[in-house]
């Protein structure tokens, strides 16, 4: 029996369909918010009072937030700007796709129907020598997983 071994958190690349491809737009150094909720809703049932049912309701999906270097000349950022500073929403398709060593997809998140809600840029300190990250927030109704 041959050996697993789980796959590396750091080899992966965002890629925001619809959007001209660039190979720099795709390098993100931290992808969060790749998650799924069931909601319940509690009833009180009569007669029983030492618990109360829950039953249910519908999945929920946090926030994605995206962090990278600052990058001028981008087309993400024009889509930012485009929902951010122009209110034309247009929601987007993403894929977050894991890597292997091949840098071929191991896994790929498909999330659907995402746009902008926060853009934000890191703190700006003489005193530290950091590059400066921005930061993307992306609301959106699901994902799907691929595995390649």
């Amino acid at each position: 029996m041959a050996n697993y071994y789980p796959p590396v958190g750091f080899h992966f690349k965002v890629e925001v369909l619809g959007l001209p491809a660039n190979d720099h737009d795709v390098r993100f150094t931290e992808v969060s918010g790749l998650a799924m909720e069931m909601g319940t809703e509690e009833m009180a049932e009569g007669g029983e009072n030492r618990f109360t049912q829950k039953y249910p309701t519908r999945a929920k999906y946090p926030e994605l937030v995206l962090k990278r270097g600052l990058l001028r000349n981008s087309a993400i950022w024009d889509w930012i700007s485009q929902c951010l500073v122009d209110y034309r929403i247009e929601p987007k398709s993403v894929d977050i796709k894991l890597l292997n060593e091949a840098h071929e997809p191991l896994l790929t998140w498909h999330v659907v129907g995402a746009y902008p809600t926060r853009w934000a840029v890191s703190d700006l300190n003489a005193s530290s020598n950091a590059v400066v990250v921005e930061s993307l927030q992306l609301c959106y109704q699901y994902f799907t997983v691929d595995k390649s």
